[in-house]
């Protein structure tokens, strides 16, 4: 007779513990990469490389090296200009629910180039009507989608304008009838 096990004779198994280890393993992993991207994220957990740390008196008391940008902006006194644009109307396509879209921008500048920007208004309202023509009805209608506009109109008008010259586009009024 032979030793090999026959097909009835099969080798004991032994019960695997994998799928155990693994339903608690992903979740603890999962965790622990939110909180070390949350950690980094807020500044709780300093990253090894980029900005060196603050170095003086100053930072030895824990304060910053320097003021906020934005902060020493307003105590310096320059404000950013507001360059208004006419209201716009727009027509959408003849699918889309809405007729017609009223728009108002007000274009954030820096303050220096407000007057170089204030020229270039014919040009930023083609490019606006212009991008505004080609968005997709559905897209318009959603409220979510409201900042992807805005960040798409803001590099239209960065690209028309001179560089650094805008900060921001600010919608005034968005109306769909």
């Amino acid at each position: 007779m032979t030793d090999a096990a026959g097909p009835d004779e099969a080798a004991p198994e032994r019960p695997r513990k994998g799928g155990k280890t693994l339903l608690i393993a992903l979740p603890v992993a999962v965790l622990l990469g939110g909180g070390a991207f949350y950690g980094v994220y807020a500044g709780l957990v300093p990253l090894p490389f980029g900005q060196p740390p603050p170095e003086g008196p100053a930072a030895a008391a824990g304060e910053a090296a320097g003021p906020d940008p934005i902060e020493a902006e307003l105590v310096a006194g320059a404000l950013p200009a507001f360059v208004p644009l006419e209201p716009m109307v727009i027509s959408l396509a003849p699918e889309a629910a809405a007729r017609h879209l009223k728009l108002s921008v007000q274009i954030e500048a820096d303050p220096a180039l407000a007057d170089a920007v204030s020229q270039l208004r014919p040009r930023i309202a083609d490019v606006l009507n212009t991008f505004m023509r080609a968005v997709e009805p559905a897209m318009l209608e959603r409220p979510r989608s409201m900042a992807r506009l805005r960040a798409q109109m803001l590099r239209r008008v960065q690209l028309v304008a001179p560089p650094g010259a805008v900060r921001d586009v600010l919608i005034q009024e968005f109306v769909l009838n």
